[in-house]
């Protein structure tokens, strides 16, 4: 027998949580719905990770709209499965303006001042780990051909849901963890970059579920194991699509946009961590030797970095100067791609802003020098919890400056829900909770 079924569309935004949220329509109203929307709530912006509400300022006051943006729509089939059908959207006031809170809207106003700046556009990738929560494959799987042959047909079914949406896949690996596995894209500019994280993390989710298999994007599930990180990369263009990224003759190949860009990045970097790495547990993974981040420094070709200056395949110099890129390493799948992303250009915007100079690059175990060491050579350790991070993020003016006032007491309020939540749990506790929201 068939069941008849209305084709829904969802309206999306991803929160200050990293999680997307929204409401169903009949398929039938988009074009009406891309003009008036549906309706939102204010006080939705302080439903933690957990669905629990924060503090809010907003109490049972207020009315919003959720505007789908046609142009970021993603809808891929799976067989019978009536499949994915999304469409991301911007949160406005009921005058049309852009609301103080909307992840998607800090993005845009990060990236109009970085080309108010430096007349530069941001050419983005998200690279992603995750992890199947199955059971444990054989030992010796990590980079394997049999780890990925194991999971072969979920691996050909994701790539091949994220082209149908009109997205590049790059690459798809097992990776070192158990279960473990990386997923790549090709660059898209401007916010369309953090559109298709959101798209490749939902359809992983569903690709899983249509293997009967479970997907996490949790920052950690075994602090004896390792983590998932989100790898940012990133390169610029002028309004022509030319590249701006690389200058032969700069420092490690960067030009003066990007090295003032990174220098902006490193010097305000412990004070963005919350907004980049903004669970509890993903400071369980920014400490020396997991190759993630612990420092804010500048690497090339260095794994441990914040910041890496990546490597090229290109020989002649017009695909060098396409090819370059540098990457950002302090963030995980707990942030609202948006969210992380805004912060990382407000901070390299002013760092353009502010003409700053290429950093130096490390090659040295930085965890190995003490603390009048580092400060000699302008490096400092990040934050080591949720609550060191939150509090260097609001004591900071020039970085909450870059946001309305009240976001970062508003932030701040959403992430000591989440810190109280956890708090009487021990650590093995924590990652499990965070395994099953993200």
């Amino acid at each position: 027998m068939t069941i008849p079924k209305t084709p829904l569309i969802f309206v999306a935004t991803s929160d200050l949580a990293g999680k997307l949220r929204g409401k169903a329509f009949p398929a039938e109203q988009l074009n009406k719905r891309l003009q008036r929307g549906v309706g939102w709530t204010p006080t939705n912006v302080q439903i933690n990770c957990f669905d629990e509400i924060a503090e809010s300022p907003f109490g049972a006051l207020g009315d919003l709209l959720l505007i789908p943006d046609a142009r970021a729509e993603a809808k891929a089939e799976f067989g019978e499965d009536s499949g994915l059908h999304f469409i991301m959207g911007n949160i406005v006031t009921l005058e049309g303006e852009p609301w103080d809170f909307c992840t998607r809207g800090l993005l845009s106003a990060a990236l109009n001042r970085l080309h108010s700046v430096a007349g530069a556009h941001l050419v983005a990738a998200f690279e992603h780990e995750f992890q199947l929560k199955g059971a444990p494959q054989p030992v010796g799987q990590a980079y394997g051909h049999g780890g990925f042959s194991q999971q072969r047909d979920f691996c050909e079914t994701l790539v091949d849901v994220i082209a149908q949406i009109g997205l590049k896949p790059d690459s798809i690996m097992k990776e070192y963890g158990p279960n473990q596995y990386e997923v790549v894209i090709g660059p898209e500019q401007g916010v369309r970059a953090a559109d298709a994280a959101i798209m490749v993390r939902e359809l992983t989710y569903a690709t899983a579920r249509a293997y009967s298999e479970q997907a996490t994007y949790t920052p950690i599930r075994d602090v004896a194991s390792v983590g998932n990180g989100v790898h940012i990369h990133m390169s610029f263009v002028d309004d022509e699509g030319v590249p701006l990224t690389y200058d032969a003759n700069g420092p490690c190949g960067m030009s003066a946009l990007t090295a003032s860009f990174a220098a902006g990045v490193l010097k305000y970097l412990d004070a963005i961590l919350a907004l980049t790495a903004p669970s509890v547990i993903s400071y369980e993974r920014l400490t020396p030797h997991r190759w993630s981040a612990a420092f804010n420094n500048l690497g090339f070709r260095d794994r441990e970095a914040s910041l890496r200056i990546c490597p090229v395949t290109a020989k002649d110099p017009t695909s060098i100067a396409r090819q370059f890129n540098i990457e950002y390493r302090a963030a995980d799948a707990a942030a609202s791609p948006h969210l992380s992303l805004a912060a990382v250009v407000f901070a390299g915007a002013q760092g353009i802003e502010e003409g700053l100079a290429a950093p130096t690059p490390t090659e040295d175990d930085l965890s190995l020098l003490d603390a009048s060491e580092l400060a000699e050579r302008g490096i400092v350790r990040l934050p080591q919890t949720l609550e060191e991070a939150l509090d260097r993020f609001v004591s900071n003016p020039v970085v909450t400056g870059w946001f309305s006032d009240g976001f970062a007491q508003v932030y701040r309020a959403h992430k000591q829900s989440e810190i109280k939540k956890t708090a009487e749990l021990d650590t093995d506790a924590r990652c499990r909770l965070y395994e099953d929201t993200y």
